[in-house]
């Protein structure tokens, strides 16, 4: 066996056992990075067999598509990050039997289908080629995903920035009226959950102060001859 063969054979096995654990596991931040192992897995194995481009492609869509989910599963799920226990399977009985029968169709495909013989030789560019077949009919097609991909990150970028979704930015104008939380109108309120800021302190009166010492006094008095001018008349 070359060491292509032994490469191709483990990462195969690291992609069904990725698939596998997605259903798995228990909760879906570790199901995304099962199937983000997985996916990686198969991008790999297109490089092996010298598809470049479209290993390195499956590479850096799956790595952002998966970190861009596990940022929304953090922002919007109702437990943190999801990783709290829950069911990734819906039909426990008969989903094990689908994905079984589905699965060995797939295999018998594989090796019962009539795969057709290479006609002609493969060009001197595959990547040029390949983008010429892909791109050239559906290129208005793929600008547009372009701009909706962009706009998709930074809506991303902007919901997770520090200031969060319910902050009004120090203009008071968002949040409530301060009624349910001891804000004032001001303010703004914080919003439910949050705590809420602490009010102001009052200043102390004069009359709390305490009263120098006689000490202090000729101190004073000394380091500010204007002051003791004043005091003598």
């Amino acid at each position: 066996m070359t060491l292509q063969s032994a490469a191709f054979w483990m990462l195969a096995t690291l992609s069904v056992a990725g698939g596998v654990a997605v259903f798995v596991v228990d909760s879906m931040a570790r199901a995304t990075f099962a199937l983000l192992t997985s996916l990686i897995c198969v991008g790999l194995v297109f490089l092996l067999i010298d598809l470049s481009y479209l290993g390195v492609l499956i590479v850096l869509m799956m790595v952002m598509e998966m970190m861009i989910m596990a940022v929304f599963m953090i922002m919007f799920m109702m437990n943190p990050a999801g990783l709290m226990p829950m069911r990734m399977v819906h039909n426990a009985r008969g989903a094990p039997l689908i994905s079984a029968g589905v699965f060995v169709l797939l295999v018998a495909g594989v090796f019962l289908a009539p795969w057709p013989r290479r006609r002609g030789s493969p060009p001197a560019d595959p990547t040029h080629a390949l983008g010429l077949s892909i791109m050239g009919p559906k290129m208005l097609v793929m600008m547009v995903v372009g701009v909706a991909i962009l706009a998709t990150m930074i809506s991303t970028t902007v919901l997770a920035t520090h200031r969060g979704r319910y902050d009004d930015g120090g203009d008071g104008s968002g949040g409530n009226d301060g009624g349910d939380n001891g804000g004032d109108g001001d303010s703004g309120g914080a919003p439910p959950g949050h705590p809420s800021p602490p009010p102001d302190l009052p200043s102390p009166s004069p009359q709390d102060l305490p009263s120098p010492s006689p000490a202090e006094r000729a101190r004073h008095r000394c380091e500010h001859p204007r002051l003791r001018h004043e005091e003598d008349r």
